[in-house]
């Protein structure tokens, strides 16, 4: 299982699918899923509900034997870990891509993206990125360690 870790605009997206081309994997997208299904992406109920709904998919496929790439973003530790534990506990290496790009660049990124209103996406203001970037918690040396390479 691979799990991709970062704010809006790092190129989660760009790298799950890139990912899943070449090794193949099945790529799980909560906005992708949201936009399909015609729900706010900003809505934070349904993102929970459906987080949870991928999250039963994607030990089903682990299961399974299959890679899967979650693109959650994994914002906080405690998601990274409980991610860790589940895979691990069905035998499956985890990895762990965590996309560090600066603020500046994320702004300018999502700024171009919301110009274009690419499908599967919500715009996202400068406020909203500044105050998100707060609630990040960039993964330590010490957890990147614990994951597969």
């Amino acid at each position: 299982m691979i799990l991709l870790c970062g704010l809006p605009g790092a190129g989660k997206s760009t790298l799950a699918r890139r990912l899943a081309a070449e090794i193949p994997a099945v790529r799980l997208c909560p906005d992708e899923w949201l936009a399909h299904l015609g729900v706010d992406l900003h809505d934070a109920q349904a993102r929970e509900l459906l987080e949870r709904q991928l999250w039963r998919h994607a030990q089903d496929l682990l299961r399974l034997g299959q890679t899967v790439i979650l693109e959650y973003g994994f914002w906080s530790r405690a998601e990274r870990e409980e991610m860790w534990l589940g895979a691990r506990a069905l035998g499956a290496a985890v990895e762990l891509r965590y996309l560090s790009v600066p603020l500046e660049e994320l702004h300018r990124r999502l700024q171009s993206r919301n110009a274009a209103g690419d499908w599967g996406t919500a715009p996202i203001t400068r406020d909203m990125l500044d105050h998100w970037a707060t609630l990040f918690e960039p993964p330590t040396p010490e957890e990147l360690a614990r994951y597969d390479t």
